[in-house]
């Protein structure tokens, strides 16, 4: 690590100073500056690495391979629970929609079966009126009738005393002119 830092100054001390040996190319000049910022940011990048490494030497713990693979196991089912966990809760969202779904089905059926009943109590009203119309209009046919027969029993009556009256006239007339 530390022979790194070494050579990227030594390329640092090196760009900047071959630009000042040749004033005279003007390109020269942002090369260098890259070079500097490329070797700044590799200086960067070398303290980011040691600071990890420093990181990893206090925090990281060394198992033997039996307690790595139970280690191993048990994250692993740590996994599968939590994925079957939110399984769960997603099956639990879902059956608590089909509950209010049915519910809501149930209502609707409800509501459909009343207006059903409400429906066949009205036709049967409506049968009940229409039987009671038919009963009152064949009663009234009933008493034309009877009254027609009377009418006809009249006018024949009528007829009767017309011809009687006719008979009675003539002989009235007939027995004067003789």
């Amino acid at each position: 690590m530390a022979q790194r830092e070494k050579s990227a100054v030594a390329v640092a001390s090196t760009a900047t100073a071959s630009p000042s040996s040749s004033s005279s190319d003007p390109p020269a000049a942002p090369s260098g500056e890259r070079w500097g910022a490329a070797i700044g940011n590799l200086g960067e990048l070398g303290a980011n690495v040691e600071s990890l490494q420093k990181l990893l030497a206090r925090k990281a713990v060394f198992v033997d391979e039996d307690v790595f693979s139970k280690a191993s196991l048990a994250a692993e089912q740590t996994r599968s629970i939590k994925i079957l966990e939110q399984r769960v809760l997603s099956l639990e969202r879902e059956l608590d929609a089909a509950i209010s779904a049915a519910s809501r089905a149930r209502t609707e059926k409800r509501q459909a079966e009343a207006a059903q009943r409400a429906a066949e109590l009205r036709a049967q009203e409506v049968t009940k009126e229409l039987e009671n119309t038919a009963r009152v209009f064949q009663l009234h046919m009933e008493e034309l009738r009877a009254k027609q027969d009377e009418i006809a029993k009249r006018d024949s009556d009528i007829k009767v005393l017309e011809a009687i009256i006719r008979t009675l006239s003539s002989k009235d007339n007939g027995g004067s002119s003789e």
